[in-house]
């Protein structure tokens, strides 16, 4: 899968704000290897203001409990990277906003901070609507830490697009 281009973000990202703004829709990021990546994409658009409420960056287990409602029971027992706390990121992003769709991002982008069964690439993402179910996904992305993190991003949005259909 070739990383994405600043280009290809942007792209991505003005075809969900048209799709958001033409729902009536505003998205809410959670977000924690991408430290905001998303909302910068989105937010690079003119006009976002008109369907983007808000970004959470929340990269510490204190922070993703105080921002993002992630009980410490899951970190503990599954760790940020899972499933289950991806889940949680993403219904607690509904809940501290005033957003209808959110998206939710927890990985390893590296170089270092993997193991064998958390290795270097792997990232959760979820996405969900208000009063929805959330929908996760696993992804295992290659490359630095860069390419990890933009491919991330690309990933985010493009499964936005499916939650809006």
């Amino acid at each position: 899968m070739p990383v994405p281009t600043d280009d290809s973000l942007r792209e991505l990202a003005l075809t969900l704000g048209a799709r958001l703004r033409e729902a009536r829709q505003m998205l809410v990021t959670a977000e924690s290897c991408t430290g905001g990546w998303i909302a910068k994409t989105v937010t690079d658009i003119a006009g976002s203001s008109e369907w983007f409420d808000c970004g959470m960056v929340a990269y510490s287990y204190e922070a993703k409990q105080a921002l993002l409602g992630v009980r410490p029971e899951t970190l503990e027992h599954f760790g940020a990277v899972s499933r289950e706390t991806v889940v949680e990121m993403v219904s607690g992003a509904l809940v501290h906003s005033g957003a209808s769709v959110a998206v939710a991002v927890t990985g390893i982008a590296g170089p270092g901070g993997g193991t064998a069964e958390k290795p270097v690439g792997m990232v959760w993402i979820a996405w969900k609507r208000r009063g929805g179910y959330p929908k996760a996904e696993l992804f295992r992305f290659g490359g630095d830490r860069d390419a990890v993190r933009r491919q991330t991003v690309e990933a985010a949005l493009r499964g936005l697009g499916s939650v809006l259909d």
